[in-house]
This record gives structure tokens, sequence and C-alpha cells, in this order.
């Protein structure tokens, strides 16, 4: 079994900064791409962020500049820096990872896997 755990939510007031972190567990193979989305009120899911497992990142226009991605291979975790945050960046924030771990046949498999969700609310 494989699963995703996001924390470090909570709220900030505008200008603040958090920083989230999301770690993948199981019998992990490796880990491609590693993502932050994240669901405003009444808006649909959008991707926020994104790692390769080269290091290579890409950002949502409206983030650039304020956040940043990284990863820490050896513990299997991505991190979202958020800076300069906004009322518009309230949201909860998904993770997501295009896994390869051990099944219980002991072959490799490959899956998407999406964590539970961590809120962030930005409010004075």
């Amino acid at each position: 079994q494989v699963q995703l755990v996001e924390s470090g939510g909570g709220l900030v007031q505008p200008g603040g900064s958090l920083r989230l972190p999301c770690a993948a567990s199981g019998r992990i193979f490796s880990i491609n791409t590693m993502d932050w989305y994240r669901q405003g009120p009444g808006k649909e899911r959008e991707l926020v962020a994104g790692i390769t497992s080269a290091g290579s990142t890409n950002y949502a226009d409206s983030v650039k500049g304020r956040f940043t991605i990284s990863r820490d291979n050896a513990k299997n975790t991505v991190y979202l820096q958020m800076n300069s945050l906004k009322p518009e960046d309230t949201a909860v924030y998904h993770c997501n990872a295009d896994i390869l771990y051990y099944s219980a046949t002991g072959y490799v498999a490959r899956k998407g896997l999406w964590g539970q969700g961590t809120q962030v609310t930005v409010s004075s």
C-alpha cells in the first residue's frame, strides 16, 4: 500500500507564508512527477506547480514568483513554499504523484496517487 499525506495548511494573513510538505510512504520503487493542485470555493481544481524527478519545475501564472516547489527524493517528499499569500490563494491544496511501487505480487506497478488535501485560508 502506498499513500500520500499532506500537512502544513492553516490560517494565514495576506502577505504571509506557509510551507506545505507532502510525503509518500509505502513500498515505493520510484516517483516521477509530483504536483500540487488546489481547489478554491466554487472553483475547479487547478494545477499550481509541478516538479519532475530531475528537478524541472512548472508553475501556474497566478503563483509565479510567489510559490516555489521542491522535492527531497531521499524522503519521497515534495514541498510547496508559498510566500506573499493572497486571499485568492484560499483553497484546499492537494498533492499528486506518479508513483512506481512494489505490488503484492512483487512486480513493479504504477499509480497516480492523490493526498487527502490540506486547507489553506488567507484572511485578515
